[in-house]
């Protein structure tokens, strides 16, 4: 099988693939309880109310004996609910194919343009995370398994696995603590992208304040990801040290750099290369609603956290079907570089 026909077939398992999951997901928001027509209703006999239509509809409020059923009937109507499941499953799918991805209860916005405004967060956090993470693991990886069982691998060793432990909320309180001006030193900002006056200052400025600003939510979020990618590459070196090739080029007298980086090298980093495609592509859309919080920058986690909150279905389906395309196109990726780097594999199955 060829490459263009692995991947078309790939990507027509897709469809199906993400129609399973929306249809899963929609089926499951129709038996949750306190949906947005249940919200509203609830709203309008406390005495909340958010204008226009809405504030029609309250005008009609009768006390106790709350509201009449042609105005519930108009609630249901002003989010779609009037119509059976399966029409309001298949017209949003098809609204879906063209990425319309309809407007959010709460916020009064279209979805779309939701995700657009809180992706400067999530991508900053994202990508800084991504870069630390590779950069830090693979010369760190390898240094440990070069020095395999001495001071520097156990010391290592100790300060990764007690950063794995360490969740990265309370790493990000500790750091706010020692470093963002609690009991100790008062050195990193600790909210926002930027500071107040960003847009008054020099581009250098703006650059060093941006990357001010991100240290202490990427170390937050980075910790637990490098003390697993860090293992990782050890691992792998390790096992790719003790295979007999390497011994058959010690015997020949090849140099510890050339066997380490000319032939241990290529073998050892692909477990690390095939994941980097899906790595990469996700650290741009994920989101930690914790570290978003803590640190007050409003992003992706947030936002995915107020709409299960608010039952604000529209942006619930609509990231989800984002984030699953992104996904699937990310294994995708990860299957395609682990062929191109290891050519043992192929794509046919029957070369196996």
């Amino acid at each position: 099988m060829s490459m263009i026909s692995y991947i078309l077939r790939r990507l027509l398992l897709m469809i199906p693939t993400i129609f399973g999951i929306m249809i899963i997901t929609f089926s499951v928001t129709q038996f949750v309880p306190g949906g947005p027509v249940e919200r509203m209703i609830a709203e309008l006999e406390s005495g909340a109310g958010h204008g226009g239509e809405v504030t029609a509809i309250r005008t009609t409020y009768q006390g106790s004996r709350g509201l009449d059923e042609t105005k519930v009937e108009r609630i249901r109507q002003m989010y779609g609910f009037d119509k059976p499941p399966v029409e309001r499953f298949f017209t949003m799918m098809k609204n879906y194919l063209v990425f319309d991805l309809g407007d959010s209860y709460y916020h009064h916005a279209s979805v779309f343009s939701l995700l657009i405004s809180k992706l400067p967060v999530s991508m900053s956090l994202g990508f800084w995370s991504f870069i630390i993470t590779y950069g830090v693991c693979i010369p760190l990886g390898i240094k440990k398994a070069v020095k395999d069982g001495s001071r520097f691998d156990f010391i290592t060793s100790t300060l990764i696995l007690v950063g794995y432990a360490i969740p990265g909320f309370v790493l990000a309180i500790l750091l706010i603590v020692f470093f963002g001006g609690g009991n100790f030193w008062n050195i990193f900002p600790l909210r926002g992208l930027v500071s107040d006056n960003f847009n008054e200052l020099s581009l250098y400025k703006q650059i060093l304040d941006y990357l001010w600003h991100m240290v202490l939510p990427v170390i937050s979020m980075s910790v637990s990801s490098l003390a697993i990618m860090t293992l990782l590459t050890k691992n792998c070196f390790l096992e790719e040290m003790h295979k007999q090739y390497v011994t058959t080029a010690r015997a020949k007298g090849v140099s510890e750099n050339r066997i380490l980086y000319g032939h241990v090298f290529r073998n050892a980093i692909i477990p690390l290369i095939t994941g980097f495609p899906g790595a990469f592509i996700m650290a741009f859309f994920t989101g930690s609603l914790l570290i978003e919080t803590i640190f007050s920058l409003d992003g992706m986690g947030l936002l995915s956290y107020e709409s299960i909150l608010n039952r604000d279905y529209p942006v619930v389906l609509g990231t989800l079907y984002i984030f699953s395309i992104l996904g699937l196109v990310a294994r995708l990726l990860s299957d395609i570089s682990y062929v191109l780097v290891n050519p043992r594999i192929t794509f046919d199955a029957s070369d196996h």
